[in-house]
């Protein structure tokens, strides 16, 4: 296989296997939620709102101040994120020679374009950020990949596929973790201290 295809071949099989695994875990996060943390932490906040809701004046501080650290983090991530693209945008409109790291190519993908994908995925981030904090982490999962593709197609592949591998131990549980987060939380509950 020539050299200057594998950019065309290994970097969409890359984010295939990213767009898999997200595939197979929007499926266990649907039909089996406590197989995943994402599960296990809608599980606990359920619990965590009727705590707080049995006795409001006691607990209403709490759930302010909550809320003001999810909104307080989502905007740091949203700034960290609009600079990162700011930043990448100054990257671009330097014309100087590029580095060789790993493969490098002339026939590769203009540069240009991968600089857009990454400023994208960025900007992804920071819009993710404003309507949510639960969406940064993958926004920026996904930008790792796209900063290596600077450096050619296989440093692309290999981290998506290290990627896909770190996010399936991140995302998934097993059940010692389950019965530790369940006890856990039924503890701090009985003992008085409401955590989400």
């Amino acid at each position: 296989m020539e050299v200057k295809y594998l950019d065309f071949i290994l970097v969409p099989l890359g984010v295939l296997v990213l767009g898999i695994y997200h595939v197979w875990l929007l499926y266990t996060i649907i039909r089996y939620p406590s197989r995943t943390v994402i599960g296990l932490n809608a599980q606990s906040r359920y619990q965590w709102v009727f705590a707080l809701m049995s006795d409001p004046l006691k607990n209403g501080v709490l759930a302010v101040q909550t809320i003001r650290n999810n909104i307080m983090a989502s905007t740091l991530l949203a700034t960290t994120a609009i600079t990162l693209s700011s930043l990448i945008g100054v990257f671009a409109s330097n014309d100087t020679e590029e580095s060789k790291l790993i493969y490098r190519n002339k026939t590769s993908l203009n540069s240009s374009i991968k600089r857009l994908c990454i400023s994208v995925c960025f900007l992804v981030a920071f819009l993710c950020n404003v309507q949510s904090i639960r969406y940064y982490a993958q926004a920026f999962y996904l930008s790792i990949p796209l900063v290596l593709w600077i450096y050619g197609p296989i440093p692309v592949f290999a981290c998506c596929c290290l990627t896909s591998f770190a996010l399936y131990f991140l995302d998934t549980t097993t059940q010692i973790t389950q019965d530790l987060h369940t006890k856990s939380f039924k503890e701090k509950v009985s003992e008085g201290v409401e955590a989400p």
